[in-house]
């Protein structure tokens, strides 16, 4: 039987801000400088397999960062189904299982793997899934895969298990002093997220305990366009799904379920205490990103994106520097960043949503210099690349070429610009950039207007199929 590893990649983690935002979120982050993102490291994870190529599930602002990072790690054939909302974990699981269907036949197991997981220990990792396909095929069983805890956490889930790898109960985020009865036991193992089974099993057990989640997917998959390699479902139908996760939706309800223990390394790495938990720190027990001079100071995560930080007299501290954000706090207060955020989007910031080098599948953008009525941004357009044909209703823009070739279209005119050329789009303007030559195309891009923000487009023709 083919096994389909099905990676869902749908998640934000706020509580990784500031180096976690909407448009660059957690799963695509290298968030231990070790040169692949995590959502990488979950494509690796199950090379050592016998697998079909994989199938990502995530959201549709999001399809050109699984691309781009596929793309770097030659790895090809696979389905990206793109969600137009985020409806959780039943669902998505569910397109995934019809794609799966689809593409590779009806008796096909689905490994089930979130994109933003980190496991080093990847022989324990096999081990887990070979003892977890045993019994999915033995009476159609859907396996949940446990971690053994290591410490009282109450951030996780809990599953206890039973004989033969039953599961007796699905448990809820504990308080401290339960999650030490917990440790105590061995009874519990922390819900992974992680699941083997067979797509026609799962889709079975929906249907049985929530037709309308299993009828609605089914509904939105049929109406289903192909572009590229993206599998773009009916949005109109998929908008009527409930939002569910599939612990609540299916595990908590079958009688099929069961649960592999794992005992190797794994961590979520959901906030940033976590993320100093799991990885290795100096003698000071500081854990140390990028360029930092850290002196009589312990116990603290102080990561370096854009510039020197440098700490001195400091413990218990998380410090985390990008180009236009510092966060500094306690780090018993990591499950709390959530307020700082809503605390941006109440004011009407981007800080949430975008870095300052924002990445497109055309090239990328900077802002340099922001005020009031005006935005300075540095772009670079790739080689052979071209934006949308586009206007906007509250801005105009001044373009400087610094560097390479510009073909610009504005209104009815086309002409090109060189280095130190220049061109004015008014306000309304359709027009559109593109970069012909063989080398990348360098401007400089001067905005000003009543407003600033990046949904202050209007798409004529794209590309990418924006």
């Amino acid at each position: 039987m083919k096994i389909v590893p099905v990676i869902l990649a749908g998640g934000y983690g706020e509580r990784l801000w500031p180096l976690s935002r909407s448009h660059s979120p957690k799963p695509f982050i290298d968030l231990l400088n070790v040169s692949h993102t995590l959502f990488q490291e979950t494509v690796l994870r199950f090379s050592g397999l016998s697998t079909c190529s994989p199938i990502v599930v995530c959201h549709e602002d999001h399809r050109f960062l699984v691309a781009q990072q596929l793309h770097s790690l030659s790895i090809q054939d696979v389905s990206i189904i793109l969600e137009p909302y985020g409806r959780n974990t039943a669902p998505a699981i569910a397109l995934a299982a019809l794609e799966a269907q689809q593409k590779y036949g009806e008796e096909v197991l689905l490994l089930v793997l979130p994109a933003d997981h980190e496991i080093q220990n990847v022989k324990a990792f096999e081990a887990a899934v070979q003892q977890a396909i045993l019994l999915a095929k033995e009476n159609g069983n859907l396996v949940t895969f446990g971690i053994r805890p290591t410490r009282p956490e109450t951030g996780y889930g809990y599953i206890r298990c039973g004989n033969d790898f039953s599961v007796e109960e699905f448990v809820e985020k504990p308080n401290l002093e339960t999650a030490l009865g917990y440790l105590a036991s061995e009874d519990y193992l922390w819900n992974s997220g992680m699941f083997l089974f067979e797509a026609n099993r799962y889709l079975d057990e929906l249907a049985c305990y929530r037709s309308d989640i299993h009828q609605t997917v089914c509904t939105a998959y049929r109406g289903r366009k192909e572009d590229m390699d993206f599998v773009r479902i009916d949005p109109d139908a998929f908008l009527q799904c409930s939002s569910e996760s599939i612990d609540y939706a299916v595990m908590e309800f079958t009688k099929k379920a069961k649960v592999v223990p794992y005992v190797g390394d794994w961590s979520d790495i959901g906030t940033w205490d976590a993320l100093y938990d799991y990885a290795e720190k100096d003698d000071q027990q500081n854990l140390i990103l990028g360029d930092v001079i850290a002196e009589d100071s312990s116990h603290c995560l102080i990561r370096s994106e854009s510039r020197l930080v440098s700490v001195l007299g400091v413990s218990n501290l998380v410090i985390v520097e990008t180009a236009d954000v510092v966060l500094v706090m306690d780090k018993d207060y990591a499950q709390d960043v959530k307020k700082i955020v809503q605390r941006v989007k109440d004011s009407d910031r981007e800080e949430h949503m975008f870095h300052k080098l924002v990445h497109r599948p055309w090239g990328s953008y900077e802002t340099i210099d922001l005020g009031e009525r005006y935005k300075v941004k540095r772009i670079t357009v790739k080689t052979g690349e071209k934006l949308s044909v586009q206007m906007h209703h509250h801005r105009a823009e001044h373009w400087i070429v610094v560097s390479g070739t510009a073909k610009v279209q504005k209104g009815d005119q086309v002409f090109f610009l060189q280095e130190n050329e220049s061109t004015y789009i008014p306000v309304g303007e359709i027009h559109s950039l593109e970069n012909p030559g063989e080398a990348p195309l360098e401007l400089v891009e001067v905005q000003s207007g009543s407003y600033l923000g990046e949904d202050d487009i209007v798409r004529f023709s794209d590309c990418y199929g924006r």
